[in-house]
């Protein structure tokens, strides 16, 4: 990969680092029984207290780094915007619904945590997706912004419609689903709400306290890494919880893996075509695009597991979306960058508009 010297080795490699944790995971189950029945002990009504760590603190860095005060330039172009959300908050559900349902019907399961996924917006590593595609990086950030605000008011809402109101609408009669909002709720308040509301606290707080350049420099980097590594502890938790369920069902994984690659290249495609015939620059084609096709697999983890359980198939199947995402994800960014070269489309906003009119 051409710029995958800008990433970290963390990030570089996380695909690998996921699979060693899973791994891991399983040999500590398999080998040690103990451990996952220590494990599952751990908790408090039916929330896990080891998972739950780990989930808080995998999503605190991440939404402490969103540039809230950037959603003025998102709200500036309402055409985009609007394009954004369709994307995001209907088409990408809808599509990932479509896909669940088409491969995964007859387990229910599976299917419903790629509804999760689905209905999980990007808010993580779609920065760095859109650094390295040399998308609009200011526009990414207030996208993010905005994304992490609609989940906390949407997901919910969402979750509850398309998994107990849309499959009978698709003749689903069989899948039953039983989940309330409330549960939903709970899991988003605690998994989502708890480091929203401390990471935008510290992020103004600090930003006042010690200035922007202090806090951007110096604290951000001291609390880079910890997403990393909650997201491989959660995962070697998880796995060592589920190591019988792995070891005994290996070609799941690439059932739940076929549906995944589909929706990450199906819509950043359909988004790159909408926004180049919108006559939009390349930078902002291409981060509404990788936003698009982007999931916070951290938070649909985080309620696969609040709502249906540890040991459950919707936590597996959540498990495997940050496996799949970040290779597919990183060679669209290649994509994105070779069709910068073809097009010879280095122009702002209104020069590409021009350009288009005069080869229309």
């Amino acid at each position: 990969m051409k710029n995958s010297e800008k990433l970290s080795k963390y990030d570089r490699y996380m695909t690998v680092w996921i699979i060693l944790a899973m791994i891991a995971g399983i040999g500590l189950g398999v080998l040690f029984p103990a451990v996952s029945k220590t494990i599952t002990q751990l908790q408090v009504g039916t929330t896990s207290v080891p998972i739950a760590i780990g989930l808080i603190l995998m999503l605190y860095p991440v939404l402490t780094k969103v540039k809230y005060e950037e959603l003025g330039h998102v709200f500036s172009d309402w055409r985009t915007l609007g394009v954004s959300l369709l994307q995001n908050w209907l088409f990408g559900p809808l599509l990932m619904f479509l896909l669940a349902v088409t491969f995964l019907r007859h387990e229910p399961g599976y299917m419903t945590g790629l509804i999760l996924i689905g209905l999980a917006r990007c808010i993580a590593m779609v920065i760095i997706w859109s650094q390295l595609a040399h998308g609009d990086n200011e526009y990414t950030a207030g996208l993010v912004a905005l994304n992490s605000i609609f989940q906390i008011i949407f997901y919910t809402v969402l979750a509850y419609v398309f998994l107990t109101v849309l499959p009978n609408w698709f003749g689903l009669s069989a899948y039953h689903v039983t989940v309330s909002m409330g549960a939903i709720a709970k899991s988003i308040g605690l998994y989502l709400g708890v480091p929203f509301i401390a990471g935008i606290s510290s992020r103004y707080l600090l930003i006042h306290w010690r200035g922007r350049e202090w806090f951007e420099s110096v604290y951000l980097k001291r609390i880079s890494r910890i997403t990393f590594w909650a997201l491989i502890f959660t995962i070697l938790v998880m796995f060592a919880v589920k190591s019988k369920q792995v070891v005994a069902l290996p070609l799941d994984m690439v059932r739940i893996a076929i549906p995944l690659i589909l929706y990450f290249v199906l819509m950043f495609s359909i988004t790159f075509v909408i926004s180049y015939h919108m006559k939009r620059s390349y930078a902002v084609t291409t981060s509404l695009s990788l936003t698009a096709a982007s999931n916070n697999f951290e938070l649909a983890i985080a309620v696969a597991v609040g709502v249906f359980g540890i040991n459950s198939p919707e936590a597996f199947t959540a498990v495997i979306g940050p496996l799949v995402e970040v290779p597919v994800m990183l060679g669209l960014v290649n994509v994105a960058l070779h069709l910068k070269q073809t097009l010879n489309w280095n122009q702002t906003d209104s020069q590409a508009k021009q350009i288009y009119h005069l080869k229309g």
